[in-house]
């Protein structure tokens, strides 16, 4: 393992305030993405749109690392490049998703389990010599009526530890996902003891599996009331709530949390993460940043529409909401500048 490699690159991915762009979607859900705007759902039209993202003039100065998808890091530019060289060039760290998603549990109703260890020392290995520098693995936990059970964590818990393992061996930072999702009407202390349990039993299992802590990024769901939950607390609760429970939870030796969007809105999503580094990000040892899909990419997916003469118009969308979280980050987002 080099052990001192992914020490550094863990570091840069979290440095000068920087944060990731998640641009992981799997084909069905960007295709889901694309038919509630009218789009076009084929392979050309995604090449098309990611070229235009990874294309974007600027992207670097807010971005440190962009998350790509099997299909994307396969694939080239219009003027031969790929889009790993694309991205490289303008020092931006090319990832790679390596789960191969989250399914039905057996014995578990209501809950998941993500897939994808077999065959992932092989697969991570390609992508080492496509060019990738990090991995992401996807967990999802479920809050709902006796959800979720002891027996979903663990096993989420311990597939990743051993995809961070795999992913130390071969040379790749692991980014570990472990999800609670927004969807319900559980409070926001509920999430909280949720999250707080989930996010011990990872550590635990990534200390079993001697995973080099300092070699990671975390890339979990803030503290927050589900969707439909009558009580939406303010920007400045969850923020308390978020960096108390993670406190609690999270080894100081871990470089950053890169927290996840999650389906909240993009002005949501930048707003809470400044609340967190106006008060806490001289309190923590941890940097606070992002590692946002929807948050940043819906606006310009939605000026895009599928229609190349709308490139620059989407890129300043998109240039514009990276810049929001890079200021979220500084605890300098301007709600009001915003538009909110």
């Amino acid at each position: 393992m080099k052990t001192q490699e992914l020490i550094n690159t863990a570091r840069t991915l979290v440095a000068n305030d920087k944060g990731f762009l998640a641009i992981d979607e799997s084909t069905p859900t960007c295709k889901k993405r694309f038919a509630k705007l009218g789009i076009p759902q084929n392979e050309e039209t995604r090449y098309i749109y990611r070229e235009m993202i990874v294309s974007t003039p600027g992207l670097s100065e807010s971005i440190s690392g962009a998350i790509l998808y099997d299909e994307t890091i396969r694939q080239q530019k219009s003027d031969g490049g790929s889009f790993v060289k694309a991205l490289t060039d303008v020092g931006i760290i090319p990832g790679i998703k390596v789960d191969t998603g989250a399914k039905a549990m057996a014995g578990h109703p209501g809950e998941k389990i993500t897939e994808g260890l077999d065959g992932l020392r092989g697969r991570l290995a390609e992508y080492v010599q496509m060019g990738a520098r990090f991995a992401k693995w996807r967990a999802v936990i479920t809050i709902g009526d006796s959800i979720p059970s002891r027996g979903c964590i663990e096993a989420n818990a311990q597939a990743l530890a051993r995809y961070a393992a795999l992913s130390q061996e071969a040379g790749l930072v692991p980014i570990v996902e472990p999800e609670v999702l927004m969807d319900g009407d559980h409070t926001l202390e509920h999430c909280c003891e949720v999250t707080e349990e989930t996010l011990r039993m990872v550590f635990d299992q990534l200390y079993r599996q001697r995973v080099m802590l300092e070699g990671i990024i975390l890339k979990p769901n803030m503290v927050l009331p589900g969707l439909t939950c009558p009580q939406q607390n303010s920007v400045e609760e969850v923020a308390a709530v978020t960096v108390a429970c993670f406190s609690r939870a999270v080894p100081a030796a871990v470089p950053g949390v890169a927290f996840l969007s999650g389906g909240q809105s993009s002005e949501l999503a930048s707003a809470r993460l400044n609340a967190m580094n106006i008060k806490f990000k001289s309190q923590v040892p941890w940097e606070l940043s992002f590692s946002f899909a929807r948050a940043i990419q819906q606006p310009a997916m939605g000026i895009w529409g599928g229609d190349s003469t709308n490139n620059v118009a989407a890129q300043d969308a998109l240039y514009h909401r990276a810049k929001c979280n890079r200021d979220a980050r500084r605890g300098e987002y301007n709600a009001v500048i915003d538009g909110t």
